[in-house]
């Protein structure tokens, strides 16, 4: 059976699944999207997605032309269309077809699609031995220019980090402010383990209020590990006893080198274990549930 995509109420084959060239999204990044995983016909933390996703379009005024429950019901629509209990979850609205102009009023209906399907974004050997990573030349935008609640559509930021990464030979690469702190990475926000503290930048500075971030936070609260929010240097990370990384996609994957020098003892650390196997434990529970 083919994928099928969910645009605007209707679905279509994913061959046949097409929108405007015209779309100020294709134009200009024009829109905002999450990025959700289902887990055994569980939709990890979908509420919080769902919230997260209307918080952005409210930053960018772009108006979502589907009410938060009814939007919950298409995803699961759509997830049910592909037959899918272990998925993926592409969301995005655009900002609708306008004219070769910026003027977001050009714009008169926005795009609402959903797009379902399997991913796997480092094969398993990294989860089990740790990721080696760089530092990227490529800078975060600045949060005065970028606000970094907004996950819009505009990733080139992201991705000129992503070739520098590639370029290095890696999967994965650091992204620092304008000053020389750790922001995130090119897709996922990292933390480091130090003296059983664990730590991660703060949003403020440029990093992505993550929802698989803020669970973490939650589980380490839960285990009485001490945990701050805290500028770091480069030459923190580098001295850290432990470093890992969070996303949707990710989950949780630790880091064992960073510009080629060690963490820690080079293998990943029992704080990042522990924290796996709580994440783990939570995603069989924390969600919405669905039936194929």
């Amino acid at each position: 059976m083919p994928l099928m995509v969910y645009i605007n109420g209707k679905f279509y084959n994913k061959n046949n699944a097409k929108i405007s060239i015209f779309d100020h999204g294709v134009l200009y990044g024009d829109g905002v999207f999450e990025g959700i995983r289902s887990y055994d016909g569980l939709i990890f933390k979908l509420r919080e997605h769902i919230n997260r996703l209307y918080n952005s379009a409210g930053l960018i005024r772009l108006n979502i032309p589907l009410s938060k429950p009814k939007l919950i019901k298409d995803i699961i629509r759509t997830l049910k269309k592909n037959k899918l209990k272990n998925a993926y979850i592409r969301l995005a609205v655009t900002r609708g077809p306008g004219d070769l102009g910026l003027d977001p009023r050009k714009c008169k209906n926005g795009i609402v699609f959903i797009i379902t399907d399997k991913i796997k974004l480092y094969p398993h050997k990294f989860y089990e031995r740790g990721l080696k990573i760089v530092t990227a030349r490529t800078r975060r935008n600045l949060p005065v220019a970028i606000d970094p609640r907004i996950k819009s559509l505009n990733y080139l930021n992201n991705i000129l980090a992503k070739i520098d990464a590639i370029d290095a030979g890696v999967e994965e690469a650091i992204m620092l402010t304008f000053d020389g702190y750790v922001a995130e990475c090119t897709g996922d926000n990292i933390f480091m383990v130090n003296k059983n503290k664990l730590i991660t930048p703060p949003s403020s500075i440029g990093a992505l209020e993550g929802i698989t971030k803020d669970a973490v936070i939650r589980i380490a609260r839960r285990k009485e590990i001490k945990f701050d929010e805290e500028k770091i240097r480069l030459s923190d990370l580098y001295s850290a006893d432990e470093c890992f990384l969070t996303g949707t996609a990710a989950e949780i994957i630790p880091v064992v080198e960073i510009d080629k020098k060690k963490i820690g003892t080079g293998k990943p650390g029992l704080v990042t274990k522990l924290l796996e196997e709580e994440f783990h434990k939570l995603t069989k529970k924390d969600g919405v549930r669905y039936s194929i």
